[in-house]
């Protein structure tokens, strides 16, 4: 048996989880909540998660029954994320793996996301919907690599809520998504807003300049009431999402659906991909808060995974990136294998670890390594496997 301990910090959650084979043994985790209208900067985060990490982990090895002995390999969160937090948590990472004597893995959060929704719902072979206050993406698994078929292109759906919950006052305890969407349970008159998906990808900034824009105007004149506007965002941006979903899933041919992200836990989203789903034939899977939020028992399911297929992060190389994105390849025999993939856009080339290998434009291109460990950028579907 093979067990995994994660810690997971890139944004304002602070989680540690344990996992066994694909068993949950402990998953504690704590949330930096701010005031009402403001959001949360990275240095207070990062100090937030330095004064409780250590309590966090003494609970989730007191939860698991678990001494230090027992753990084969220390997995945390590489990237993406927010700078400060992440490398809170990979210093203790670190600090833990050599006090403990453990092997050390740095994981891709977005990945950690995905792997979890499919450890807990059992999915077989999903589109994935990820969409998280950072993240906003349609996956799907193809030819041992996971492809981005449709993304926002400029801020993620759940920073569209968290950041017109800051216009309107809501509390963000325990979270402003969770608060507008108790709110728009409440909303009765639907208030028309700017709908904007661009083929496979979806546009959110203008719609939150909008409705950040009319909102005063529209709740002091007594048009509609804050309720009435968190249904309508809601409607607006979930229905876009659910657009560019059904049309991945008709070009994989794909009849499974799987929502990840904390943004996934909404059940009107649920509620509204469940729609489309049945009028498929297809199945929906989704998990509820405990797996969709930001959690450390994703990062030790990721982890397990690649330790499983024989991965180990170098001290040296145990760094962390906010430019990870969500490209991987597996190998033969199933096993997730990290690529490390850092593209930077300098002088119109992209670049890979401080080297240039290929032009901006959105179409296959192979960087040649290792046949284990070869890389290939994709964006959409059109990309031919090596």
């Amino acid at each position: 048996m093979t067990v995994v301990i994660g810690f997971e910090g890139s944004a304002n959650k602070i989680g540690i989880g344990i996992i066994r084979d694909g068993e949950v043994l402990s998953n504690p985790r704590r949330t930096y909540i701010t005031p009402p209208g403001q959001g949360f900067m990275p240095s207070d985060t990062a100090r937030h998660h330095r004064a409780v990490i250590l309590t966090v982990l003494k609970e989730a090895l007191e939860q698991a029954g678990l001494k230090p002995a027992d753990i084969d390999c220390v997995a945390y969160t590489k990237g993406p994320g927010m700078g400060a937090p992440l490398v809170t948590v990979a210093l203790v990472a670190r600090t833990v793996a050599q006090l403990w004597g453990k092997p050390l893995l740095g994981v891709n959060h977005c990945i950690g996301h995905i792997e979890m929704g499919r450890l807990i719902t059992k999915a077989n072979n999903p589109t994935v919907l990820y969409v998280s206050g950072g993240n906003t993406q349609v996956i799907a698994y193809s030819e041992r690599r996971y492809r981005i078929f449709g993304e926002t292109i400029d801020i993620a759906v759940g920073n569209c809520l968290d950041r017109f919950a800051r216009v309107i006052k809501i509390s963000n305890d325990p979270s402003p998504g969770y608060n507008i969407e108790q709110m728009a349970k409440r909303g009765s008159q639907y208030v028309e807003l700017p709908y904007t998906v661009k083929g496979m990808d979806v546009s959110f900034s203008g719609i939150l300049s909008y409705i950040e824009e009319v909102s005063h105007k529209m709740l002091s004149s007594g048009q509609c009431a804050a309720e009435d506007l968190c249904f309508s965002l809601q409607e607006t941006l979930f229905s876009m999402l659910v657009e560019i979903t059904e049309r991945a899933m008709a070009h994989c041919g794909s009849q499974e659906v799987l929502i990840v992200g904390g943004v996934g836990c909404n059940l009107r989203l649920q509620e509204m991909m469940g729609v489309m789903c049945k009028e498929r034939g297809a199945k929906l899977f989704a998990t509820d808060e405990r797996f969709c939020i930001d959690n450390g028992a994703m990062i030790a399911q990721a982890g397990w995974e690649m330790f499983r297929s024989g991965q180990v992060t170098e001290l040296e190389d145990s760094w962390i990136t906010q430019r990870y994105t969500c490209l991987y390849l597996v190998s033969a025999s199933g096993s997730l294998w990290e690529m490390n993939v850092i593209l930077e856009i300098q002088n119109g080339h992209l670049w890979l670890n401080d080297r240039a290998f290929c032009s901006t434009k959105l179409e296959p291109m192979f960087f040649q390594g290792p046949p284990a460990k070869r890389l290939l950028i994709i964006r959409n579907s059109s990309a031919m496997s090596s």
